[in-house]
């Protein structure tokens, strides 16, 4: 639960919505894979269930009065190590509406308690330069801007860098 919105992992009964968000030109901009039909959904679900087993992605469906609002997602490269990525998108009609920022923060929170144990310290948040709305929710989330990250393809532009790190007890009382 995340401020009145549900994160869960995603299910295959959530292909059709799926394939709805992604036909969004501004979501599409942004993301690397594009979901267009049922197969591709199914492939896209699929790769969140394999990356959950692993235990390098845990991606999961935002709700909001029980209809998909948007995706969170921690990349978690290598299991057992200080940093990890979080990822999100959020759907047309979602947007402005304070969902990225609500689900961004549940999710961190979960994050950090979850792989504390594990020695997660740090997760970053990239976005494109040209993004403004990533810069606003990476703020929003408390994810403090780090660098800008060169361009690397497939990224033709400049990248953001922002971070939040996990503060242990006696970095806190400081």
């Amino acid at each position: 639960m995340a401020d009145g919105l549900v994160l869960r992992p995603f299910e295959a009964a959530d292909a059709p919505a799926l394939i709805e968000a992604y036909r969004d030109e501004t979501l599409r901009r942004f993301l690397r894979t594009l979901v267009d039909d049922a197969d591709q959904a199914a492939h896209w679900l699929r790769a969140q269930e394999e990356g959950r087993a692993a235990g390098t992605r845990y991606s999961f469906a935002v709700l909001d009065g029980g209809g998909l609002v948007g995706n969170v997602a921690l990349k978690y490269p290598t299991p057992g190590g200080g940093t990890a990525e979080v990822g999100y998108w959020t759907t047309a009609p979602a947007r402005g509406r304070g969902v990225a920022p609500r689900a961004v923060e549940a999710l961190t929170t979960w994050a950090f308690a979850t792989f504390a144990e594990d020695g997660l310290r740090r997760i970053d948040l990239l976005h494109a330069g040209d993004n403004h709305a990533s810069c606003r929710v990476a703020e929003k989330s408390g994810y403090a801007f780090t660098e800008i990250v060169p361009a690397f393809p497939p990224y033709p532009l400049d990248g953001h860098r922002h971070s939040r790190k996990r503060l242990d007890e006696a970095e806190r009382c400081r």
